[in-house]
């Protein structure tokens, strides 16, 4: 442990409140999307037209990264003013009761127009939250590491994804498997919405045990605070936003079409059912476990901006057989193609944190962090399902893999551009 934590602070309780609340928060994440792509276009949205039905919701579910950046600028704010554990407090009690309140609200046949209204009211809540929450998630962890296993603590954060998202996949499969496709569509879908209260319970009473970080802590003795975090962080250090911002461009980008685009694209254009889809996903989600890790081992020892380059240059060349490699009914195949989308988001979601946080120094690490994951979000993920559908119905297949390509190599450059700020680390 860094020598300079507080004994409150052990390593387990650490790690356990950083894990639990991005599980939480990437939970209440994809049951959205899963639901976006499942439910939403037929309870929600009034159109004679399936594709049109889907797209609309699609529209809702990129409203939350929309949200995510406004997140980081205000918990960032209060993250580097006030400190991290109440900020990271608040921020789970913003998405919590969004997620709750979606999983209450009626359908457009009961409410009209206000349904898909509301929908989005409440999405943009939970984009405001998860905004807030990685980014102090992160802090937590990397706070308080030992100089040598930085980005080991880091992953940590990394790994609710896809815990959270297992979760979800589960919850909608079982609920598949016991209930009819009409009581899903009539309630059933609803069961997990209100059901992470429990999850949020939990988290609070995890991250109310805990104590602040030693180098907030520190940036308090030493009156180093920001008077204006947001400010700072793109007048005093832009040269790391922009870098960090599209450092993390394909992170979101492959995520999302390896989840919710081959979701509706698998279902809906190579037949697989919905229940045998998810099962294959959650398949792919170890794969995506072993990857974070992985990647957490290597860049302690070899370095972050290494580990994240060479992930990047593997996701070019994936998204370059993405069509061919992902046109087959047969499960198998799928299923390895799905699993090798999502080791490889493994190696490059897995440092992602660390990478992000040590670009910053400590008195505005919380804003700026958060500030360039979530830029990223919008760029590299806010339209990707609606971008690949358009991409893949107007032109074909191939070009959703040229749309990932393009953005690793984007990436790849900013990574390389980044080498020195990458290398010095802020304390």
């Amino acid at each position: 442990m860094n020598p300079q934590a507080s004994s409150a602070n052990s390593a387990g309780r650490i790690l356990l409140a950083s894990l639990i609340g991005t599980t939480i928060e990437f939970f209440d994440f994809y049951i959205y999307a899963t639901a976006a792509v499942l439910v939403f276009p037929k309870l929600f949205f009034h159109s004679s037209d399936p594709t049109s039905a889907t797209l609309e919701s699609l529209a809702t579910f990129a409203l939350a990264f929309f949200a995510r950046p406004l997140g980081a600028a205000l918990f960032g704010h209060f993250g580097d003013r006030k400190g991290r554990k109440a900020t990271l407090v608040a921020a789970l009690m913003t998405m919590g009761p969004s997620t709750v309140a979606i999983g209450l609200l009626p359908g457009y046949d009961s409410i009209g127009i206000f349904a898909p209204l509301l929908l989005a009211l409440f999405r943009f809540g939970q984009g405001l939250g998860l905004g807030g929450e990685w980014g102090g998630a992160v802090l937590l962890a990397t706070e308080n590491a030992p100089a040598n296993k930085k980005a080991w603590y880091g992953m940590f954060p990394q790994l609710g994804a896809p815990i959270g998202f297992l979760l979800s996949s589960a919850t909608f499969y079982i609920l598949g498997k016991v209930m009819s496709d009409q009581d899903f569509i009539n309630f059933g879908w609803r069961i997990p919405f209100i059901a992470s209260a429990v999850l949020i319970l939990l988290g609070l009473y995890v991250r109310l045990k805990i104590t602040e970080t030693p180098e907030f802590t520190k940036v308090i003795d030493n009156n180093e605070r920001s008077k204006v975090p947001f400010a700072d962080v793109f007048t005093r250090h832009t040269k790391a936003i922009t870098l960090g911002t599209l450092a993390t461009i394909t992170t979101f980008l492959l995520f999302y079409l390896m989840t919710v685009f081959t979701l509706s694209w698998g279902t809906s254009k190579l037949n697989f059912s919905k229940n045998n889809f998810l099962v294959m996903q959650m398949i792919s989600m170890l794969a995506f476990g072993a990857g974070i890790p992985l990647s957490a081992v290597v860049a302690d020892r070899f370095g972050r901006n290494r580990m994240l380059i060479l992930a990047s240059a593997c996701i070019m060349v994936f998204g370059l057989v993405f069509a061919p490699f992902f046109s087959s009914h047969d499960r198998v195949v799928t299923t390895l193609f799905l699993s090798t989308g999502m080791f490889l988001m493994g190696l490059t979601y897995g440092p992602i944190g660390t990478a992000l946080a040590e670009i910053f120094p400590a008195s505005v690490r919380y804003t700026g962090a958060s500030l360039a994951f979530t830029l990223a979000g919008i760029l590299g993920a806010s339209l990707t399902p609606y971008l690949a559908t358009k991409l893949a119905n107007s032109y074909g297949l191939q070009y959703v893999g040229y749309y990932l390509t393009a953005a690793a190599t984007l990436t790849l450059l900013a990574l390389i551009m980044a080498r020195k700020i990458m290398a010095t680390q802020h304390s």
